[in-house]
Formats: structure tokens, sequence, C-alpha cells
């Protein structure tokens, strides 16, 4: 269900990375094919299916699992060595990627609120892209990902107070969505970039407002 939003109200606005700060879905659904293109076009195509399916969580999970359930791990590349290539295609991605148009304009318009990204990316490797893209700035509260879960950096921050309520999350998955939710975050959901099946009649089953990017909710 979309609807306009009252940013001001909220103290912090916490967004996921892939989908709704950076146009980076499509680079790590490619990262993850090419990558498991290793253990042949069959394996490479499972792989895409299970990560698009399962937006939001890390890749070390998913390698984890790719290893472990889809193919014969003894028979090709271990999990260091996938994570190594998979972050090579991930890294030239996302230096070339669309930043979300707007972004610096919502930054201005929120002065007072704190801005967190909790994402299922690489920690460092955030990092490091947005320093070198020059939004590290924007996001005062600190940047955070993987290993790490969504969930479990949402509990820390929030015993640690540097998130302070009401927040507010952005993102773009159903993992977002449950994550934030558990938390006692309120949600909307970034439409434009999502990867989510039939995400329109999600959003109605569950009451969720949408909107199609965050220059929208200027």
């Amino acid at each position: 269900m979309s609807s306009p939003v009252e940013l001001s109200k909220y103290p912090t606005l916490v967004f996921d990375c892939d989908g709704v700060v950076l146009d980076s879905n499509k680079v790590k659904t490619q990262a993850f094919y090419q990558t498991a293109l290793a253990y042949g076009e069959e394996a490479a195509q499972r792989m895409v299916e299970f990560h698009v399916a399962n937006g939001g969580i890390s890749r070390y999970k998913k390698f984890a699992l790719f290893l472990d359930e889809m193919v014969d791990g003894s028979q090709g590349p271990g999990l260091d060595s996938l994570l190594e290539t998979y972050a090579g295609h991930v890294r030239t991605g996302l230096m070339a990627c669309e930043i979300a148009p707007g972004l610096d304009e919502l930054r201005e318009a929120t002065k007072a609120s704190q801005w967190l990204i909790v994402s299922g990316g690489d920690q460092e490797e955030i990092r490091e892209i947005f320093t070198t893209r020059g939004i590290h700035e924007h996001f005062d509260g600190g940047i955070f990902g993987s290993p790490d879960t969504k969930d479990a950096i949402l509990a820390r921050e929030l015993e640690r107070e540097n998130i302070s309520g009401p927040a507010l999350f952005l993102g773009d998955s159903t993992y977002d969505y449950r994550a934030s939710t558990k938390a006692g975050l309120d949600f909307i959901f970034i439409s434009g970039w999502t990867e989510v099946p039939g995400w329109k009649a999600w959003c109605q089953r569950n009451d969720i407002a949408s909107v199609e990017s965050l220059q929208t909710l200027l």
C-alpha cells in the first residue's frame, strides 16, 4: 500500500544498501552466477534462484549452503575461493552502478535524523565503496554489514542506543521487512530496483507502505 511518509518524526533512518542506496541488485545476481559457474551452468542457475529468493542474506551463508546442499564441494573451488571471486565481480559493479537519485537532497531534508546502513553486503566492502564514491558521510550512524546478520546488527545498535526510536527502515526485500519489524522499526518498501517477485501483492497482503525510490520521499 503506497502512502506518503512523514520522515521528520523519525530520529533514525536505517537504509539497506543494494536496491535502495545503490542500483546493485543485478550486480550481485550476476556475480553469484559468474562465481557459481565453476560448478557448471545448472549449478549457477540454482545459485541465482536461491539468491533472488533470499535477498538480504549474506554471501557467506549463501555460498556455504551452495557448497553443502547444491553441489559436491569437493569437485570445485572451496568457500574462500568462491568468496574471493565473487568479491572481485561485485567490486567492479558497485563502483559503476547508479547511486539513488535524490540521496543528497534527502540527507539535506532530514538533517535532524541519524542515518545508518544495515546491509547483507560485506561491511568492509560497502565502507570502501561508499568512501570512494563520496557518500559515506551521509551515514553518520555507521555503515554495517556481513558477516553479521541484519537481525544481529539491529539488535546490537538498538542496545547501544545508536538507533533511537521511532526508527524507520528503508528496504527492498522480504528479509528487510522481517528483520526490521522484529526489531520494532517501522518499514517502507522501496520498489524501483527490487528483485522480489510479486512485491505489489506481498505489500498489499501485509499492509506495507511502498514507494518507488528514495527520491519519491522528498
